[in-house]
C-alpha cells in the first residue's frame, strides 16, 4: 500500500469522524428545538446523551465489544435520527454545532450509565447467590 493512498483513507476516516462528532452536536441542539417532531427528539436525547456521556454502557478496555457501541450503535444511532428531522432544521443546528468549539456533556447520562451498570452487577450478584443457595 502507497503512502499516498494510506493517507487518502485515513483523511477519509478523519473527515467522517468528524462529520459524526458535529452531528451529535446538531442533534442535541435540534431535539431542543419545537420544530422537531417529538419522536425525533426523543430518540435524539437519547443517542446524543449516550454519544456525548463520559461513560460506555460496553466499557473500552473490553476487548472488541468495547469499541462495538462507539463504532457501530453511535453511527446507526445518529443516522436514524437525522433522517427524522426536517433537513432544513438539521442544517441550521449542522452550522451551529461546526462553529462550536466545546463539546457539551450529559451528566444525566452518565449517570443513568452508572445506575444501569449497578443494577447489573446486583443482578449479577443475586444470580450467582441464587445458585449457590441452590447447589
Amino acid at each position: 500500500m502507497t503512502t499516498a493512498h494510506h493517507s487518502g483513507w485515513f483523511e477519509q476516516l478523519r473527515r467522517w469522524a468528524k462529520s459524526i462528532k458535529r452531528d451529535v452536536h446538531a442533534l442535541y441542539f435540534a431535539a431542543r428545538d419545537r420544530r422537531t417532531p417529538w419522536y425525533a427528539k426523543a430518540l435524539a436525547f437519547v443517542v446524543a446523551a449516550y454519544a456525548l456521556s463520559p461513560i460506555d454502557l460496553i466499557p473500552d478496555f473490553i476487548p472488541v465489544i468495547g469499541y462495538l457501541d462507539d463504532i457501530i450503535l453511535v453511527p446507526l444511532g445518529i443516522l436514524l435520527v437525522v433522517r427524522m428531522i426536517p433537513p432544513e432544521i438539521m442544517a441550521e443546528y449542522r452550522h451551529t454545532a461546526a462553529a462550536m468549539d466545546g463539546r457539551p456533556t450529559s451528566l444525566g447520562a452518565a449517570i443513568a450509565i452508572v445506575i444501569v451498570w449497578i443494577c447489573a452487577a446486583a443482578f449479577t450478584l443475586w444470580l450467582f447467590l441464587s445458585w449457590r443457595r441452590s447447589s
